[in-house]
């Protein structure tokens, strides 16, 4: 009788599982998740903000979505966001990202500033322990939150000088030491470090950094240092033989915009230390200008240079080109530029192109008004223009550099993000639907704040921000991605 009743109840349970209705049903799609090459017509059931099926046949929904001709992927996943406020959020969320982080500079005070993201976020959010922050409060006793977020015309930024130029002492290090462990234990993400607006920051304190994130077991997000650096080449060995010689783990943000014309070369160099045991990684933004705050420690050597280096800067403020004179008045003022003829296109399609260079927006907030386009168009330009378009990646191999690697990236620094990245049953319901053949970046230089086309859907834990090509208002559902130590 026993041997009758298995193949029954094998019935019972195959019908009660195609009975089950989700919270929510996308139904048809193209689903894509580049950790298994899934690439099929599939339904995917949410509920409880989770990926619960994903089915080849039919399945029931109290909501049914009809994606069919969309392809349904992990939500975008940015290591590189400085606009970490609503106004930036929104247009990343209409960009297909569902997680934004301030890995470069980060913050701090860390729990201040992700306590008051709290309820308020459309996306996700984190950050690293900022060192800019945390020398700003060593040498001022000044919280200074988000160095990215802050108004142009702060006075902070404008005056204070010794978080950018002073040495640390031996007493002043160990004090600068025990703020950033501080800093991990209120969830910061790991170390971040903007080397190159902190040209005070002697070699031996960056190699201290690097022990202190190799003992606590944490990542160090690094913008190379810029002034006395030995040249680019000299900037990237300077951190590469950091990690090399203490065990922690790299990452070196905007490769392209470090590197420039040297990129090929500087990549071969992060690939060869990653054969050779080192852990580092990078990324760049699809862009061949950049940005950055003009009263900053990047333009400390400005004076002498020729009236077509001026001409390179774009005021973002009003879209136009700098002189000498203007470039100064402007200084004064402090504020955000554009600067253009760094890299030629095809070296950017080359970088575009890479399969272990991860895409990050290194998106400039637009929070004070007009802002690089590549916070709100990155992904959008590397899936239309330089995906399908101009063929130089195809289209699963793109969604991997913005999705699965980013996410293994921080997988051991917040163990969370093994559920995101990735569209399996059981992973958050982070997701992007869009149309592969209308997907589009449609801001430019002097229009950065025009959201993208071709994104029909973006789900972040199951709740719409994005919904028919139209964001959603007034829904919250992003939450901190905070750190943890081995």
């Amino acid at each position: 009788m026993h041997r009758y009743l298995c193949p029954l109840l094998l019935l019972w349970v195959s019908a009660a599982a195609s009975a089950q209705e989700y919270d929510l049903v996308l139904a048809g799609g193209r689903v894509m998740d580049p950790e298994t090459s899934l690439d099929a017509i599939r339904y995917v059931g949410i509920t409880d903000g989770t990926v619960a099926a994903i089915s080849e046949a039919p399945i029931a929904g109290d909501e049914m979505l009809d994606v069919s001709g969309l392809v349904v992927a992990p939500g975008f996943i940015d290591l590189h966001a400085h606009g970490q406020d609503p106004i930036s959020n929104r247009l990343q969320a209409a960009d297909g990202v569902t997680t934004a982080l301030e890995m470069e500079i980060g913050v701090y005070p860390v729990g201040d500033w992700l306590r008051a993201l709290q309820g308020e976020a459309v996306i996700h959010y984190g950050a690293t322990v900022g060192h800019l922050g945390a020398r700003v409060k060593l040498f001022h006793g000044v919280d200074l939150g988000s160095w990215a977020t802050r108004p142009p015309s702060d006075p902070e930024l404008l005056t204070f000088e010794d978080f950018e130029y002073k040495e640390t002492s031996e007493d002043e290090l160990a004090r600068l030491l025990g703020l950033m462990k501080t800093g991990l234990d209120e969830g910061g993400l790991g170390f971040g470090l903007g080397i190159t607006y902190t040209p005070g920051a002697s070699r031996e304190e960056i190699l201290r950094l690097f022990e202190l994130a190799a003992a606590e077991g944490v990542p160090i997000y690094v913008h190379i240092r810029g002034q006395n650096s030995g040249g680019r080449l000299g900037a990237f060995q300077e951190v590469i033989a950091n990690a090399a010689a203490t065990g922690a783990s790299l990452h070196i943000v905007h490769m392209n915009s470090s590197a420039g014309e040297d990129a090929r070369v500087v990549l071969g160099m992060i690939r060869g230390a990653r054969e050779r045991g080192v852990d580092v990684t990078t990324e760049a933004y699809p862009y061949t200008a950049g940005s950055t705050r003009l009263e900053s420690a990047s333009f400390d050597n400005w004076a002498d240079r020729p009236e077509e280096d001026y001409h390179n800067l774009q005021w973002t403020a009003t879209g136009e080109r700098l002189t000498k004179k203007t470039f100064e008045i402007y200084r004064e003022e402090g504020g955000w530029i554009i600067s253009h003829g760094s890299r030629t296109e095809e070296t950017n399609r080359w970088i575009v192109a890479q399969p272990d260079v991860m895409v990050a927006s290194d998106g400039i907030s637009f929070l004070y008004g007009p802002a690089h386009p590549r916070g709100a168009g990155t992904f959008s330009r590397v899936l239309g223009r330089y995906s399908r378009d101009e063929g130089e990646i195809g289209l699963m191999e793109a969604l991997r550099k913005m999705t699965l690697l980013p996410a293994q990236r921080l997988e051991a620094a917040a163990p969370i993000m093994k559920k995101k990245g990735r569209v399996q049953e059981g992973v958050h319901a982070d997701l992007v639907v869009f149309d592969p053949e209308r997907i589009l970046d449609r801001a430019t230089y002097e229009r950065g704040d025009v959201p993208s086309a071709g994104i029909h859907h973006v789900l972040v834990r199951g709740t719409f921000v994005v919904r028919d090509q139209a964001l959603v208002e007034d829904v919250y559902p992003g939450v901190a991605i905070t750190g943890t130590r081995r």
